[in-house]
């Protein structure tokens, strides 16, 4: 068949006869063309092996033409569900052209000369490779991956022969095989469909119906029996989705609206809906139906397995929602790589577990603290707060466009990367740290409470309208909580745009300044952990560490600062120079030694810091003069 097929132009150049006959009918048999064997059995109806072998051997063996017969054990196709052979058969079939180029009309012109794969003419495949270049593939491979198929294509095969499915709507004249086009036959096909679905053309047996009410005799009319490929279906739903429904309809920026289409299925679907889809629009509308194509790769067990109920290593989504909740599901498949195949698993969900379980809990400790925050103690100016608050609201400044950027390009694992390493790092183990004992301790009345409390305020906004496409339930429960007013159904973080940071938040300097002050707190802190180790200490706060500073460019961030306050110790003693041989030391962080001393003084009753009772006042003399001036305050207040 193939060299026949291949040799085509060359064998019509001699002369011969090149249609290829259609030997096997849609039922099994042999037909017509195979003359002396019409009628014998390929495949019965019940799949089963016919007579048709047996009849060809003995008239070859009966006419001498038969060389040798034996039997042979092998691989054949067959039909997955029912394990009967499957049989090749030629048959005609319906195509649709990629290289024909297409008339005035939009219909390919059967006049015009067939051209070459590529070129600029006006063709269904030069049309599908110019809208792959149009759309955005995530991730980008999956460009390359459909232009190979659409160049390489034949022409499109759109008819199938089944007993089910949408039929070819189409009446072909008998003697000369032209196909009928008439508006008005159309139009009265596609109105029976509207009212009685598929079943109008199947009831027709004859195509009286449609036929005769325009002038056309059905017995000179063949009425298809093939049905579509069902790709050829599903490629078709844009037009009874973004076309039909009026929440959808002009809103593609093609159409002047603002929004982007995306189509979102699995890796295998180049091949299928992504394809059939382009071809389809294409065809009908000259352009893609899609501005965005996302592909994604499937869920895999632990080990990198298929899962498959008879292994009993499926995880089913409904299970995960049932014991850990849907945002767990939904923050393990954001920050999973999608663009290559997902394992999932119980030991898998355990680390997502985790990681949620942080994420609510900085969530939970803003909710907390912003329950003393009100907007008469809003700071408004960056410039009036202490450094470590500006250090806070540039890093927003600078994280917002990054998971903004993260978003606009599908990126979710990045998202999750940079939220919860800010959450966790930048955030609990740093800063809320830092701050909770002058949020906590302070005086009502402090500028840095005051300060404190309108970051956190910045940051709750932020983190929770950037977390709410991932982390849904999760950040409108806090959303809810922080604005409880809302609750009636008159808001939600859903409804919420992300928070943007103002422009007077960006401060590269101080970054820069606090990168060198956070090398320094690296060496105390270590040191710290080791006196803890040893239970030398308990708290950091029973320390008053010596910090010698070699390096002039460290000496000069930490100059001004508290660092006592920033390490979380009760004192520090700034020393000049590289310190004994015996101090802590960290080999990343040359020109630093600390050497650990415990803290003198008594413990403050209130905030635990130690210091000298001689400045202790007569009416608190179990607290710091600071703790003090805060108790006077809340008594006022009570």
């Amino acid at each position: 068949f193939d060299v026949w097929t291949a040799n085509g132009r060359m064998l019509a150049g001699r002369g011969i006869e090149t249609k290829i006959p259609y030997t096997v009918d849609a039922d099994g048999r042999f037909t017509k063309d195979a003359p002396g064997f019409e009628g014998a059995q390929v495949i019965t109806d019940k799949g089963e092996k016919g007579n048709a072998n047996d009849v060809v051997i003995k008239a070859l063996a009966a006419s001498g033409h038969l060389v040798a017969r034996g039997r042979l054990k092998h691989q054949y196709p067959h039909s997955w569900r029912s394990k009967k052979p499957v049989i090749f058969r030629n048959t005609p079939q319906w195509f649709i052209a990629m290289d024909k180029p297409y008339g005035d009309a939009g219909v390919p012109d059967p006049a015009a000369p067939a051209p070459t794969a590529g070129g600029n003419a006006d063709t269904l495949r030069n049309r599908a490779l110019k809208a792959i270049k149009d759309t955005e593939w995530v991730p980008a491979a999956g460009e390359n991956r459909i232009n190979g198929m659409i160049a390489n294509r034949p022409d499109w095969v759109v008819s199938r022969q089944r007993a089910w499915g949408v039929p070819i709507t189409v009446f072909v004249e008998k003697e000369s095989g032209t196909v009928l086009v008439d508006a008005r036959v159309n139009a009265a096909i596609a109105e029976a469909f509207e009212k009685e679905g598929a079943d109008a053309w199947f009831t027709d047996l004859d195509g009286a119906r449609f036929l005769r009410p325009f002038g056309y005799d059905p017995a000179l009319y063949e009425r298809v029996t093939d049905v579509l490929d069902v790709w050829f279906d599903s490629g078709s739903t844009h037009a009874f989705t973004l076309e039909k429904r009026p929440d959808l309809a002009t809103h593609r920026i093609v159409d002047g609206g603002k929004d982007k289409v995306m189509y979102l299925e699995g890796s295998d679907q180049h091949r299928g809906w992504f394809h059939s889809s382009l071809l389809e629009s294409c065809g009908t509308r000259g352009r893609a139906p899609y501005d965005v194509v996302l592909t994604h790769g499937f869920c895999l067990d632990e080990k990198g397995e298929k899962m498959s109920k008879s292994k009993g290593n499926v995880t089913a989504p409904q299970d995960i929602i049932k014991d850990s909740g849907a945002d767990i599901l939904r923050l393990w498949v954001a920050a999973a790589d999608y663009s290559d195949d997902l394992r999932i698993g119980k030991e898998i969900l355990k680390t997502f577990v985790e990681t949620y379980r942080k994420l609510r809990n900085t969530m939970r400790w803003m909710l907390g603290t912003l329950a003393h925050f009100s907007e008469e103690i809003r700071v408004t100016e960056p410039a009036a707060m202490p450094e470590l608050e500006r250090l806070m609201l540039h890093r927003l400044a600078e994280l917002g466009p990054q998971v903004e950027e993260a978003y606009r390009t599908y990126d979710y694992k990045k998202v999750v990367n940079l939220l919860s390493q800010f959450m966790n790092t930048e955030l609990s183990a740093f800063y809320f740290d830092v701050r909770k004992d002058a949020l906590y301790c302070d005086p009502l009345s402090s500028h840095v409470r005051k300060s404190a409390l309108t970051v956190v305020d910045h940051l709750f906004r932020c983190l929770t309208t950037w977390l709410a496409p991932i982390l849904v339930f999760t950040a409108e429960e806090a959303w809810l909580e922080r604005y409880p007013e809302q609750k009636a159904g008159e808001g939600s973080v859903h409804l919420e745009l992300f928070a943007a940071a103002q422009e007077n938040w960006f401060d590269p300097e101080l970054a820069e300044r606090w990168t060198k002050v956070r090398r320094v707190r690296r060496v105390v802190t270590g040191a710290l952990e080791l006196e803890r180790a040893a239970k030398r200490i308990g708290s950091s706060l029973e320390a008053a560490p010596e910090v010698h500073i070699a390096d002039p460019d460290l000496r000069a961030a930490v100059s001004g600062l508290d660092l006592a306050e920033i390490c979380i110790t009760s004192g520090v003693r700034l020393v000049e120079g590289e310190g004994p041989a015996e101090a802590f030391r960290l080999a990343d962080v040359p020109g630093v030694s600390v050497v650990p001393m415990r803290a003198s003084g008594v413990k403050c009753a209130r905030s635990w810091k130690y210091f000298d009772p001689a400045t202790a006042e007569r009416d608190h003399p179990d607290v710091t003069p600071r703790d003090a001036k805060a108790l006077r305050e809340l008594q006022r207040t009570a």
